[in-house]
Protein backbone atom coordinates (compact mmCIF):
# COMPACT_ATOMS: atom_id res chain seq x y z
CA UNK A 1 0.00 0.00 0.00
CA UNK A 2 1.78 3.48 -0.95
CA UNK A 3 -0.44 5.01 1.09
CA UNK A 4 0.52 5.82 4.91
CA UNK A 5 -1.30 5.73 7.82
CA UNK A 6 0.64 8.97 8.92
CA UNK A 7 -0.62 10.69 5.63
CA UNK A 8 -4.16 9.48 6.70
CA UNK A 9 -3.90 11.53 10.43
CA UNK A 10 -2.43 14.07 8.51
CA UNK A 11 -5.26 14.44 5.85
CA UNK A 12 -7.77 13.83 8.46
CA UNK A 13 -6.44 16.81 10.65
CA UNK A 14 -6.20 19.28 8.04
CA UNK A 15 -9.76 18.46 6.93
CA UNK A 16 -10.53 19.01 10.57
CA UNK A 17 -8.53 22.48 11.18
CA UNK A 18 -8.21 23.98 7.77
CA UNK A 19 -4.52 25.62 7.85
CA UNK A 20 -1.41 24.16 7.77
CA UNK A 21 0.13 26.14 10.35
CA UNK A 22 -2.32 25.09 13.19
CA UNK A 23 -1.77 20.89 12.26
CA UNK A 24 1.89 21.39 11.67
CA UNK A 25 1.82 22.88 15.02
CA UNK A 26 -0.34 20.73 16.99
CA UNK A 27 1.49 17.51 15.14
CA UNK A 28 5.01 18.50 15.97
CA UNK A 29 5.89 19.01 12.05
CA UNK A 30 7.17 22.01 9.81
CA UNK A 31 4.42 23.52 7.36
CA UNK A 32 6.43 22.42 4.77
CA UNK A 33 5.69 18.73 5.87
CA UNK A 34 2.63 19.03 6.18
CA UNK A 35 2.07 20.53 2.85
CA UNK A 36 4.29 17.55 1.28
CA UNK A 37 2.43 15.28 2.69
CA UNK A 38 -0.97 16.23 1.57
CA UNK A 39 0.64 16.77 -2.14
CA UNK A 40 2.25 13.03 -2.04
CA UNK A 41 -1.25 11.94 -1.31
CA UNK A 42 -2.98 13.80 -3.74
CA UNK A 43 -0.41 12.42 -6.38
CA UNK A 44 -1.07 8.86 -5.04
CA UNK A 45 -4.95 8.98 -5.23
CA UNK A 46 -4.82 11.00 -8.84
CA UNK A 47 -6.64 13.86 -7.56
CA UNK A 48 -6.99 17.42 -5.44
CA UNK A 49 -8.59 16.73 -2.34
CA UNK A 50 -8.51 20.35 -0.85
CA UNK A 51 -9.99 23.56 -2.45
CA UNK A 52 -8.40 26.81 -1.00
CA UNK A 53 -10.89 29.01 0.09
CA UNK A 54 -10.70 32.57 2.19
CA UNK A 55 -7.15 31.52 3.07
CA UNK A 56 -8.48 28.21 4.55
CA UNK A 57 -8.69 24.34 2.81
CA UNK A 58 -11.66 23.24 2.53
CA UNK A 59 -12.46 19.37 1.40
CA UNK A 60 -13.80 19.00 -2.02
CA UNK A 61 -16.17 16.20 -3.13
CA UNK A 62 -13.23 13.63 -3.69
CA UNK A 63 -11.79 15.09 -0.72
CA UNK A 64 -15.09 14.41 1.51
CA UNK A 65 -15.47 10.76 0.08
CA UNK A 66 -11.93 9.97 0.92
CA UNK A 67 -11.91 11.40 4.32
CA UNK A 68 -15.83 9.68 5.22
CA UNK A 69 -13.85 6.20 3.33
CA UNK A 70 -10.54 6.65 5.63
CA UNK A 71 -11.73 8.42 9.09
CA UNK A 72 -13.64 4.92 10.15
CA UNK A 73 -10.05 2.67 9.37
CA UNK A 74 -7.42 5.30 11.18
CA UNK A 75 -9.97 5.29 14.58
CA UNK A 76 -9.80 1.51 14.48
CA UNK A 77 -6.17 1.29 14.49
CA UNK A 78 -5.91 4.19 17.22
CA UNK A 79 -8.34 1.99 19.49
CA UNK A 80 -5.84 -1.13 18.70
CA UNK A 81 -2.40 0.61 19.30
CA UNK A 82 -4.34 1.92 22.81
CA UNK A 83 -5.41 -1.59 24.06
CA UNK A 84 -2.50 -2.75 23.29
CA UNK A 85 0.01 0.26 24.79
CA UNK A 86 -2.02 0.12 27.97
CA UNK A 87 -3.17 -2.39 30.66
CA UNK A 88 -5.91 -3.78 29.89
CA UNK A 89 -7.48 -2.26 33.21
CA UNK A 90 -6.64 1.04 32.72
CA UNK A 91 -7.29 3.96 30.31
CA UNK A 92 -10.02 6.30 29.41
CA UNK A 93 -13.64 5.54 28.32
CA UNK A 94 -15.65 8.41 26.28
CA UNK A 95 -19.50 7.19 27.01
CA UNK A 96 -22.31 9.36 25.66
CA UNK A 97 -25.64 9.26 27.88
CA UNK A 98 -28.95 10.18 27.37
CA UNK A 99 -30.58 12.87 29.90
CA UNK A 100 -33.22 10.01 31.42
CA UNK A 101 -30.02 7.39 31.79
CA UNK A 102 -27.59 10.07 33.06
CA UNK A 103 -29.67 11.47 35.93
CA UNK A 104 -31.56 8.34 37.44
CA UNK A 105 -29.46 5.48 36.12
CA UNK A 106 -25.91 5.63 35.16
CA UNK A 107 -24.28 7.56 38.24
CA UNK A 108 -24.08 4.82 41.20
CA UNK A 109 -23.28 2.14 38.07
CA UNK A 110 -20.39 4.36 36.99
CA UNK A 111 -19.35 5.35 41.22
CA UNK A 112 -19.10 1.30 41.38
CA UNK A 113 -17.15 1.03 37.95
CA UNK A 114 -14.55 3.18 39.14
CA UNK A 115 -14.33 1.64 42.88
CA UNK A 116 -13.80 -1.72 41.04
CA UNK A 117 -11.48 -0.10 38.45
CA UNK A 118 -9.33 3.19 39.75
CA UNK A 119 -7.20 3.18 36.77
CA UNK A 120 -9.94 3.87 34.10
CA UNK A 121 -10.71 7.29 33.64
CA UNK A 122 -14.78 7.68 32.31
CA UNK A 123 -15.76 10.18 30.40
CA UNK A 124 -19.79 11.55 29.88
CA UNK A 125 -21.34 13.30 27.86
CA UNK A 126 -25.10 13.84 27.71
CA UNK A 127 -27.50 14.88 25.79
CA UNK A 128 -30.88 13.65 24.56
CA UNK A 129 -31.03 10.79 21.87
CA UNK A 130 -30.58 12.62 19.27
CA UNK A 131 -27.59 14.01 20.57
CA UNK A 132 -25.54 10.71 21.10
CA UNK A 133 -26.27 9.25 17.97
CA UNK A 134 -24.98 12.08 16.50
CA UNK A 135 -21.54 11.73 18.54
CA UNK A 136 -21.09 8.24 17.44
CA UNK A 137 -21.54 8.73 13.76
CA UNK A 138 -19.13 11.57 14.31
CA UNK A 139 -16.77 9.28 16.59
CA UNK A 140 -17.04 11.81 19.46
CA UNK A 141 -17.76 9.10 22.01
CA UNK A 142 -16.59 5.01 22.30
CA UNK A 143 -20.53 3.67 23.07
CA UNK A 144 -23.90 5.48 24.17
CA UNK A 145 -26.67 4.27 25.92
CA UNK A 146 -29.94 5.90 25.07
CA UNK A 147 -33.54 5.35 25.06
CA UNK A 148 -35.75 5.49 22.45
CA UNK A 149 -35.81 4.28 18.51
CA UNK A 150 -32.27 4.95 16.71
CA UNK A 151 -32.29 5.25 12.96
CA UNK A 152 -28.95 4.85 11.66
CA UNK A 153 -27.34 2.57 8.77
CA UNK A 154 -23.91 3.57 10.26
CA UNK A 155 -25.10 2.33 14.93
CA UNK A 156 -25.19 -1.11 16.05
CA UNK A 157 -27.69 -1.40 18.52
CA UNK A 158 -28.40 -4.01 21.57
CA UNK A 159 -31.25 -4.12 24.07
CA UNK A 160 -29.62 -3.55 27.87
CA UNK A 161 -32.93 -2.78 29.55
CA UNK A 162 -36.67 -2.31 29.97
CA UNK A 163 -38.36 0.79 30.92
CA UNK A 164 -41.86 2.07 31.45
CA UNK A 165 -43.18 5.66 30.98
CA UNK A 166 -46.16 6.67 32.84
CA UNK A 167 -48.43 9.55 32.52
CA UNK A 168 -48.24 11.90 35.67
CA UNK A 169 -49.94 15.00 36.82
CA UNK A 170 -49.55 17.16 39.77
CA UNK A 171 -53.05 17.62 40.99
CA UNK A 172 -55.17 14.97 42.25
CA UNK A 173 -58.13 16.23 42.07
CA UNK A 174 -57.91 15.98 38.42
CA UNK A 175 -58.72 12.93 37.86
CA UNK A 176 -59.93 9.16 40.00
CA UNK A 177 -56.98 7.19 41.05
CA UNK A 178 -59.13 3.95 41.14
CA UNK A 179 -60.18 4.24 37.56
CA UNK A 180 -58.52 3.78 34.38
CA UNK A 181 -58.39 6.51 31.32
CA UNK A 182 -58.88 6.03 27.74
CA UNK A 183 -55.67 8.33 26.54
CA UNK A 184 -57.82 10.29 24.33
CA UNK A 185 -60.21 11.51 26.46
CA UNK A 186 -57.02 13.21 28.23
CA UNK A 187 -55.31 14.77 25.18
CA UNK A 188 -57.03 18.26 25.05
CA UNK A 189 -56.02 18.78 28.72
CA UNK A 190 -52.12 20.91 28.40
CA UNK A 191 -49.38 19.40 28.24
CA UNK A 192 -45.74 19.57 28.81
CA UNK A 193 -43.54 17.06 26.76
CA UNK A 194 -39.83 16.79 26.13
CA UNK A 195 -37.51 18.77 23.24
CA UNK A 196 -38.07 17.33 19.98
CA UNK A 197 -34.88 14.11 19.46
CA UNK A 198 -35.91 13.13 22.97
CA UNK A 199 -36.31 9.44 23.26
CA UNK A 200 -39.08 9.57 25.64
CA UNK A 201 -41.00 12.02 23.49
CA UNK A 202 -40.35 9.91 20.37
CA UNK A 203 -41.91 6.93 22.69
CA UNK A 204 -44.88 8.66 23.98
CA UNK A 205 -46.29 10.27 20.39
CA UNK A 206 -45.19 7.27 18.78
CA UNK A 207 -47.81 4.83 20.28
CA UNK A 208 -50.43 7.23 20.28
CA UNK A 209 -50.40 7.02 16.67
CA UNK A 210 -52.81 8.66 14.54
CA UNK A 211 -53.98 10.52 18.26
CA UNK A 212 -50.34 12.10 18.80
CA UNK A 213 -52.05 15.45 16.42
CA UNK A 214 -54.40 15.81 18.75
CA UNK A 215 -52.12 16.49 21.79
CA UNK A 216 -52.80 19.47 23.29
CA UNK A 217 -48.59 20.78 23.66
CA UNK A 218 -48.59 23.09 26.29
CA UNK A 219 -44.76 23.84 27.04
CA UNK A 220 -41.88 21.74 26.04
CA UNK A 221 -38.60 21.60 27.90
CA UNK A 222 -35.51 19.52 27.80
CA UNK A 223 -34.89 18.14 30.86
CA UNK A 224 -37.20 15.79 33.27
CA UNK A 225 -36.72 17.76 36.66
CA UNK A 226 -37.68 21.00 35.03
CA UNK A 227 -41.05 19.05 33.42
CA UNK A 228 -41.66 17.71 37.13
CA UNK A 229 -41.23 21.07 38.64
CA UNK A 230 -43.50 22.59 36.42
CA UNK A 231 -46.48 19.68 36.92
CA UNK A 232 -46.07 20.56 40.81
CA UNK A 233 -46.33 24.07 40.34
CA UNK A 234 -49.19 24.19 37.79
CA UNK A 235 -51.16 21.38 39.18
CA UNK A 236 -53.07 21.46 35.59
CA UNK A 237 -50.83 19.89 33.13
CA UNK A 238 -49.74 16.40 32.45
CA UNK A 239 -46.73 14.79 30.72
CA UNK A 240 -45.80 10.87 30.45
CA UNK A 241 -42.40 10.54 32.16
CA UNK A 242 -40.12 7.24 32.57
CA UNK A 243 -41.34 5.91 35.94
CA UNK A 244 -37.57 5.30 37.09
CA UNK A 245 -37.50 9.42 36.99
CA UNK A 246 -40.58 9.83 38.91
CA UNK A 247 -40.40 7.20 41.65
CA UNK A 248 -39.35 9.87 44.74
CA UNK A 249 -42.10 12.42 43.61
CA UNK A 250 -44.64 9.58 43.81
CA UNK A 251 -43.73 8.57 47.14
CA UNK A 252 -43.98 12.22 48.43
CA UNK A 253 -47.59 12.53 46.67
CA UNK A 254 -46.30 15.55 44.66
CA UNK A 255 -46.84 13.65 41.05
CA UNK A 256 -49.59 11.35 40.85
CA UNK A 257 -50.20 8.48 38.11
CA UNK A 258 -52.92 8.58 35.91
CA UNK A 259 -53.49 4.75 35.01
CA UNK A 260 -54.15 4.64 31.11
CA UNK A 261 -56.60 1.68 29.63
CA UNK A 262 -55.14 -0.76 27.06
CA UNK A 263 -52.21 0.96 26.72
CA UNK A 264 -48.58 0.54 28.01
CA UNK A 265 -45.66 3.22 26.99
CA UNK A 266 -42.83 0.81 27.35
CA UNK A 267 -39.36 1.20 25.77
CA UNK A 268 -35.72 0.08 25.51
CA UNK A 269 -32.59 1.07 27.13
CA UNK A 270 -30.26 0.60 24.50
CA UNK A 271 -26.03 0.44 23.91
CA UNK A 272 -25.26 1.62 20.73
CA UNK A 273 -21.85 2.15 18.96
CA UNK A 274 -20.30 2.57 15.47
CA UNK A 275 -20.80 -0.51 13.30
CA UNK A 276 -16.82 0.64 12.78
CA UNK A 277 -16.11 0.60 16.70
CA UNK A 278 -13.11 -1.58 17.53
CA UNK A 279 -14.43 -3.31 21.17
CA UNK A 280 -11.22 -2.95 23.10
CA UNK A 281 -10.89 -5.59 26.50
CA UNK A 282 -11.50 -2.43 28.48
CA UNK A 283 -14.75 -1.32 27.05
CA UNK A 284 -15.82 -4.95 26.95
CA UNK A 285 -15.68 -5.13 30.15
CA UNK A 286 -17.12 -1.64 31.10
CA UNK A 287 -20.50 -2.51 28.37
CA UNK A 288 -20.70 -6.27 30.79
CA UNK A 289 -20.64 -4.07 34.14
CA UNK A 290 -23.01 -1.82 32.70
CA UNK A 291 -25.45 -4.64 32.00
CA UNK A 292 -25.14 -6.25 35.02
CA UNK A 293 -25.56 -2.87 36.93
CA UNK A 294 -28.54 -1.66 34.79
CA UNK A 295 -30.30 -5.14 35.15
CA UNK A 296 -30.31 -5.62 38.86
CA UNK A 297 -31.06 -1.62 39.11
CA UNK A 298 -34.34 -1.95 36.55
CA UNK A 299 -35.61 -5.19 38.24
CA UNK A 300 -35.97 -3.57 41.92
Amino acid sequence: MKISIRQMEIFLEVARVGHLTKVAEKLGLSQSAVSMSIKELENIIGYKLFDRINKKLALNEKGRAFADAIAPLVSKLEDIEEEFKNDENSGELLIGVSTTIADYLIPPIICDYMKSYPNVKVKLKVGNTRDIVRMIEAGEVDIGFVEGNVDSTAIKQEIVGLDELIVVTGNPNYFDSEKEYFIDTLLEKPWILREEGSGTREVFLTHLGDMAAQVNLFLELGHPESIKNMLIQSRSCFSCLPRVSVMKELERKELYEVRIKNMKFERHFLLIYHKDKYKTTLLNKFIYFVRMQLGKILQR
